[in-house]
This record gives structure tokens, C-alpha cells and sequence, in this order.
């Protein structure tokens, strides 16, 4: 075998080798992700990631000013039930107007906007937020609310299709 041939044979063989361990390690943390899901405990105003069944991390969180399941636009309560991830979007342009005299905010929703799949609701979703003295109390519309920081840190967690518990009130 030439010089030529050799080094062609065992670049190939360092490319079998690189794929053989992408097709093994890849599933493994595929399977990994799909263990891991995301608990939301209105009561407490926690926002739990869970692998199996350890915790992962826990952030606080502002939910819903009002107590229940969600039931209509603009009760002021976060939905109760178990949901997926939709999309996660870009959110540091948008802009939202509480209606406390201010106009619209810019930058309302923190960094990116979580989008969960709730029947009859769009725009249910964990997100960042302008009002830091918010989390860890009742003050939102319906989303769930994380300190902006804490989002960052959650970025790293979830993914498209994973699944979020948010538990009642109760």
C-alpha cells in the first residue's frame, strides 16, 4: 500500500469512527432530553426542570394575579394542565402596554418568549420581564414570568416539544 492509499484508509477509518460514536452518543442525549420536563407550582410560584426525577434547577416565578384554571382572554389566570413547547421566539423588541399609565414597554418579555400549546390560548408562555419585583408573587396575565437572568439560564433546558406541567392552585 502507497503512502497515498494509506493516509486515504485511514482518514476513512477516522471518519467511520467519528460517525460510529455520533450514532451512539447522539440517541443517548436525544433519550436524555426527552426525560427532562418542566413543573410549574402556581402555588408556590416555582418553575422546577426535571430529569427523571431529579431536580435539575428551580427558579421563582410570577404567574396569574388570579387564583384557577384559565378560561377566557384576559382572566389574569395561568392555565392548569399539562402542555409542549411550541416555538421559542426572539422577544427583546417586543413590546406590551399594562395599562398603568406608562404606554408600551419595550423589552417586556425579557429576552425570548416560550411558547406552550394551550387550546383556545396563543399567547400563553414562559418569558422574561421588565418588572423584576414581580417574581415570586401573583402578577401576570396568565404567563409565567422569570427573572431575566433565570430565562437565560432555562434556555439551556428546554427544547421544542418538551413537556411543561403546570400544577393547580390547590
Amino acid at each position: 500500500m502507497n503512502i497515498i492509499n494509506k493516509r486515504i484508509f485511514q482518514n476513512s477509518m477516522f471518519c467511520l469512527l467519528v460517525i460510529i460514536i455520533a450514532m451512539v452518543l447522539i440517541p443517548i442525549r436525544m433519550h436524555c432530553a426527552e426525560r427532562s420536563y418542566i413543573v410549574v407550582s402556581k402555588k408556590k410560584c416555582i418553575l422546577y426542570v426535571i430529569n427523571s426525577q431529579d431536580t435539575i434547577v428551580a427558579f421563582q416565578c410570577g404567574v396569574g394575579k388570579n387564583f384557577g384554571n384559565k378560561t377566557r382572554k384576559s382572566d389574569y389566570r395561568t392555565p392548569e394542565g399539562t402542555f409542549r413547547i411550541v416555538s421559542i421566539e426572539k422577544a427583546s423588541d417586543w413590546t406590551h402596554d399594562f395599562e398603568d399609565g406608562y404606554g408600551e414597554r419595550k423589552g417586556a418579555y425579557g429576552l425570548c418568549f416560550i411558547r406552550l400549546q394551550v387550546p383556545k390560548f396563543k399567547g400563553i408562555g414562559i418569558h422574561g420581564t421588565c418588572f423584576p419585583e414581580s417574581i415570586g408573587t401573583r402578577s401576570s396575565e396568565g404567563c409565567i414570568r422569570l427573572n431575566n437572568e433565570d430565562l437565560s439560564k432555562l434556555m439551556t433546558h428546554v427544547f421544542v416539544g418538551m413537556q411543561v406541567v403546570i400544577e393547580p392552585d390547590i
